[in-house]
């Protein structure tokens, strides 16, 4: 398995290889090198977000960085965010949540200001679940609502199962459970070719080389594309984004959350049963609609509200958060009544 992904990963690294070169080659003066921010953009400290805090995980003794607002105001509702991401991503329901919801939005370990071992050891999921358990625990509570999209997803999907107490709710936004993705993706060679670029990501130091060159180009082609990334994304709120991976090491952390998938090759299908609101991108670049159907097949009946988004991509808090504000208060409703 491990020959034939190395494999696939050196086809990948050409690919990437020949695109960022040709960004180095159309955009010259920005060099082969990202180019450090210094100044904090001034979106990541409005205060109408909530407040800045860090908390000391009891398990790890890792300090994760969060945003919190309305706390006493109602349950916790815990935001995990996805990559190339950080809490920013989840500016809108920051705002939205906040009068009924004691809102919380981290920086996972080895994003932005959270703490970021360097070992890829330190990535595995296991240690990720257990990072979110010392944090709903660590605030104080003992059961939360979970708000998860893409990566953050992967993982709320693997909470929900070994920490079912601790779970409410979930909503949970373009990410699938990985027996379930896995299952999918060996059935449909389609999607394996949507995700080349997670083999990319499974070589040392190689990902981190190309993702940074002409000032991080390629990632502003993914958040900021205008088929594909996130619509009326402003300037200063890409660098809110680029800001943290612009530090030194600051993509080695994101990237090796990548490098621990395959680790428990194969996986064993697993029973969900949470009560979950499911919201999926019919043109979602990434996620096939047919991991809708096989998510669902997966679920306890009766658990499980699941939504295709005409006409919206794989970025749905930040490109559609109205539409998708309106699913989750009609889906929460009783918890508040």
């Amino acid at each position: 398995m491990w020959s034939l992904v190395f494999s696939v990963a050196l086809v990948a690294a050409a690919v990437y290889g020949c695109i960022a070169f040709t960004h180095v080659l159309c955009r010259p003066r920005r060099g082969c090198c990202g180019r450090r921010r210094s100044a904090c953009p001034a979106c990541l400290s409005d205060p109408s977000l909530g407040e800045h805090g860090f908390l000391n995980l009891q398990s790890s003794g890792l300090r994760l960085h969060y945003v919190s607002a309305g706390q006493g105001k109602g349950p916790l509702m815990l935001f995990l965010h996805g990559f190339p991401e950080n809490w920013f991503s989840w500016r809108y329901q920051l705002r939205e949540f906040q009068s009924r919801f004691h809102v919380v939005a981290v920086d996972l370990r080895g994003y932005g200001p959270s703490d970021a071992p360097r070992d890829v050891d330190c990535y595995t999921i296991d240690l990720l679940l257990v990072d979110i358990k010392d944090v709903i625990l660590g605030l104080g509570y003992s059961k939360c609502v979970l708000v998860a999209h893409d990566w953050g997803a992967l993982l709320a999907w693997h909470f929900s199962i070994y920490y079912p107490s601790l779970v409410e709710r979930m909503v949970v936004v373009s990410g699938a459970p990985m027996s379930v993705y896995q299952d999918y993706s060996l059935h449909h060679i389609s999607q394996f070719f949507r995700s080349h670029y997670m083999f990319l990501f499974q070589l040392p130091w190689l990902p981190e080389k190309l993702l940074s060159m002409s000032d991080f180009q390629i990632l502003k082609t993914t958040l900021t594309h205008h088929k594909t990334g996130i619509p009326r994304l402003t300037p200063n709120e890409l660098e809110a984004f680029l800001y943290n991976f612009s530090q030194p090491g600051g993509l080695t952390g994101p990237l090796n959350y990548y490098r621990n998938l395959f680790r428990n090759f194969p996986l064993e299908p697993q029973e969900l049963a949470t009560p979950t609101l499911l919201l999926w991108g019919e043109k979602d670049t990434y996620l096939e609609q047919g991991l809708v159907e096989a998510i669902s097949s997966r679920f306890v009946p009766g658990r499980l509200e699941a939504h295709i988004l005409p006409g919206m991509g794989h970025w749905i808090p930040q490109s559609n958060p109205q539409e998708m504000h309106q699913y989750m208060w009609a889906f929460l409703q009783d918890l508040l009544d």
